[in-house]
């Protein structure tokens, strides 16, 4: 994907990868518990639009429990986590068919990822989880992105999909996070009950008084788990990560291009690009588990911004497991970069030296060409 500036370019026309979160109140009626299907053919032709001027787009929908809901007979009553669970499975088959049937009229492919918060917090899942939407991507799918409700305990899972989309915007590298809510940003205090509350259009720093403006979870709703205190958890995720983060009422038809027609919104802005925060995170914040000694060649291609090769690789330090950092050092035992490896070192050390071609040969399987990806590697000043 080229990731060249559209900054001259309004709303989301200046971005290039977009994650869009729709929670379960805008989807699903709240009475009815069925599928608002007129608003989702409307904001799938609004991603249509966007896509044929390049717009990548990832979708991370609530909405699965309220339609299963619905249709095993569980309305009107607190569920339990294994009714959830149930009402999950039971939902998920038609939400993924509602969102089939509704890209797929404006000429697109949708594809379903079920995630749980091992996915995003466990490197090795994360790298896995992070190569498929990629892959998706490249493909000009449309992912529609969901927590794994079916699996997840309360123990492992977000149990809201406002910091899941966030993480998601993290894992791919979106410039921007939109979490489409039923309130039009960002307010000094809730506005259903202050008539004094104040709209904030513009949040330039993540300040302790600015999160203390959160409150619970949207107990009026009768779905949905979200409140603004979630939203305000994204945002210090996503503006981290170098992904700006808005938040729109996305309760009327046609959501995005009422955006780039300038309704009124609240704007989180990420004081650093996507890759430079990924830069930051690989280099600064995690403690390298072993050590990878190149021969010159290879130090020649990274200096290119090229993946490191088995090829190039002279010996191997430590134990790794894929999804780990390393260090990588020269053959004058200098680091010049770090980076996430594809391969453990038991496996690494196995292919060291050896061309890409004789990889899936040697070991029955294959993570890829690259020992580290260009994208998950630093090079040291």
């Amino acid at each position: 994907m080229s990731m060249g500036p559209k900054s001259s370019l309004s709303g989301l026309g200046k971005y290039q990868r977009l994650v869009i979160k729709i929670g379960s109140a805008l989807l699903v009626e709240s009475d009815s518990l069925t599928l608002r299907q007129s608003w989702l053919n409307s904001i799938c032709d609004d991603i249509a639009e966007r896509h044929k001027l390049g717009l990548e787009t990832l979708i991370v929908s609530s909405g699965a429990i309220a339609l299963g809901r619905a249709r095993l007979n569980l309305i009107g009553r607190i569920l339990d986590l294994s009714e959830k669970q149930a009402c999950a499975a039971a939902g998920q088959a038609l939400l993924t068919q509602a969102y089939d049937k509704a890209l797929s009229a404006k000429g697109l492919i949708s594809a379903q990822a079920l995630l749980t918060l091992n996915d995003t917090e466990d490197r090795r899942k994360w790298l896995n989880a992070r190569s498929t939407l990629e892959t998706l991507l490249a493909l000009e799918a449309i992912p529609i992105i969901n927590e794994n409700d079916t699996v997840a305990t309360d123990e492992i899972r977000y149990g809201d999909n406002d910091r899941l989309a966030a993480r998601t915007a993290q894992m791919v590298g979106a410039d921007a996070l939109l979490l489409l809510s039923d309130i039009d940003g960002l307010y000094t205090a809730d506005p259903r009950f202050y008539s004094d509350a104040k709209h904030l259009p513009v949040i330039e720093n993540l300040t302790p008084q600015i999160i203390a403006m959160g409150g619970p979870a949207n107990t009026d709703a009768a779905v949905g788990t979200g409140g603004m205190e979630t939203k305000l958890a994204a945002a210090q995720i996503a503006v981290q990560a170098g992904c700006e983060m808005i938040i729109l009422n996305g309760t009327d038809n046609h959501p995005l291009s009422r955006f780039d027609n300038g309704e009124r919104h609240s704007l989180f802005i990420a004081t650093q690009s996507p890759r430079k925060a990924r830069a930051q995170w690989i280099s600064g914040s995690l403690k390298p588990k072993g050590q990878i000694e190149i021969d010159s060649g290879a130090h020649s291609a990274l200096k290119k911004g090229r993946s490191l090769l088995a090829a190039g690789i002279v010996s191997i330090e430590g134990q790794f497991d894929k999804g780990d950092a390393i260090c990588i050092i020269d053959q004058n035992k200098q680091e010049i970069a770090r980076g996430l490896v594809n391969y453990g070192s038991k496996d690494a050390n196995r292919i060291m030296g050896l061309h890409s071609d004789n990889i899936e040969m040697l070991l029955g399987y294959t993570n890829g060409d690259a020992i580290v990806h260009r994208d998950n590697l630093v090079m040291r000043d």
